[in-house]
């Protein structure tokens, strides 16, 4: 019995060493080599926030500055002045943007969940059919499947609505993927025994299968966010009304339209850090999922 505890202790003491709860100098030689690699990884968004920022006249210098000496959000102010010059003011394609993104994402996620559910733990014929040609359409590239997908939605009669900007990016087979691996890990078990008790398919997904997989939920969502926030297909595709259009494609256009143009430089920079906010705000919060999911999929 001594002997165990002595053992106990002295496996405390070399986690402790190895994972110390405090700043130990054991834990110098992971700083110096991490830290550069932070500094180097921060340097593009350092920039682009800083290019955002600068007025025409440091906007045209060479070699280009790295930091804006004399910072302005004009650059903004012109962008937003274009916009209400334009068919629709920068408010209408933002609001679009939202909602659309938020509707992707929450149906995203349920779809996956609850398909990666049904693939994972319920027996019928042509499970495994399904799940390979899932695999299989992971190798296509959005640009391979735009001419099936318009003429889908133009059967379906979904031309120049909304629903044409939620309805093709619900399909996600990453995200299906890693959702069904992460629910593989769930034990089999867990399961009958709330089958034995009486509980449905629905109440399993929504007290065991959800609580259970959200390191992989939280992965899923980040993907959905930026497929949804970033897409410009579909407002270039399905919609002919400029108030059914997204902030992406007003984005785009602008950025398209000021190359070769000086005063179009800093509203480019600025639409530029818009569309590049929320897509870095989102996995900052975020990214312990994305690591849990990737380290460790499923249950210990």
């Amino acid at each position: 019995m001594r002997k165990r505890r002595m053992r106990k202790g002295k496996n405390s003491f070399r986690n402790s060493m190895i994972n110390p709860d405090r700043f130990h100098l054991s834990q110098l030689k992971f700083y110096i080599v991490l830290a550069p690699i932070v500094v180097f990884m921060a340097l593009p968004i350092v920039f682009i926030i800083n290019h955002s920022l600068k007025p025409l006249d440091e906007l045209l210098l060479f070699p280009p500055q790295f930091t804006a000496n004399r910072p302005t959000f004009d650059n903004f102010t012109r962008l937003f002045r274009i916009a209400e010059r334009g068919a629709q003011p920068a408010t209408v394609y933002l609001f679009n943007t939202v909602w659309v993104t938020f509707a992707t994402v929450l149906a995203s996620v349920i779809i996956s969940v609850c398909a990666g559910y049904v693939l994972s733990k319920r027996e019928f014929r042509g499970r495994e059919l399904l799940f390979k040609i899932n695999q299989v359409s992971m190798m296509f590239v959005p640009i391979a499947v735009m001419i099936p997908r318009y003429i889908v939605i133009a059967n379906l009669g979904l031309l120049d609505t909304h629903i044409v900007h939620i309805l093709p990016m619900l399909a996600m087979p990453v995200g299906l993927f890693l959702v069904k691996q992460f629910i593989d890990q769930i034990p089999d078990a867990l399961v009958e025994a709330a089958r034995i008790d009486g509980a449905s398919d629905y109440y399993i997904v929504r007290k065991i299968i959800i609580p259970l997989v959200k390191p992989a939920m939280s992965t899923l969502f980040i993907l959905s966010f930026q497929l949804a926030w970033n897409n410009i297909d579909n407002s270039a595709l399905f919609i002919e009304r400029e108030a059914l259009r997204t902030f992406a494609f007003f984005a785009g256009n602008l950025i398209e339209r000021s190359v070769g143009s000086l005063a179009g430089l800093g509203v480019a920079a600025a639409a530029g850090v818009l569309m590049f906010i929320p897509n870095f705000v989102i996995f900052i919060f975020m990214q312990s999922g994305v690591m849990n999911t990737m380290a460790h999929s499923g249950i210990k």
